[in-house]
């Protein structure tokens, strides 16, 4: 875990749990959204960084699950950028279970996301100032 600089806090609700008495898998994208979301909201900034017309879209997204999760777990996710490409950047990250002696992986993967024009309706190069702050901020 000593790759991941950013850890983002999960609060499970009683909504997440299914019937079977854990999250259901379906939540996990809600979760890694989220902790996405803030990873950039840090990283690179929010306000005039995107605009309504160009910001980022998922391309794809990966979970491997490792264990269940359950409504009393304290979770966190903890993200990385782990690529920068052309016009994508790819986001590794992992699910972790703090409530125990010591960190238990529950899940992990990735996810590509491509930076796109939504007037245009085309991707677009990744802007070289987010290049930038995702490359000093992995390289601290």
């Amino acid at each position: 875990m000593q790759n991941f600089k950013h850890r983002f806090p999960i609060q499970i609700r009683f909504k997440d749990i299914d019937r079977m008495g854990h999250v259901n898998n379906a939540v996990y994208l809600t979760f890694i959204e989220t902790a996405r979301v803030h990873y950039f909201d840090s990283v690179v900034g929010h306000g005039n960084k995107w605009s309504h017309s160009v910001g980022l879209i998922l391309a794809r997204t990966e979970i491997d699950y490792k264990a269940p999760v359950f409504l009393r777990d304290t979770i966190s996710v903890l993200t990385r950028c782990a690529r920068i490409g052309t016009k994508s950047i790819t986001i590794e990250w992992v699910m972790v279970r703090e409530n125990s002696p010591t960190e238990e992986v529950v899940a992990q993967g990735i996810s590509v996301l491509v930076c796109y024009d939504y007037d245009k309706n085309a991707t677009i190069a990744v802007p070289d100032e987010h290049r930038r702050l995702l490359e000093a901020y992995e390289k601290q």
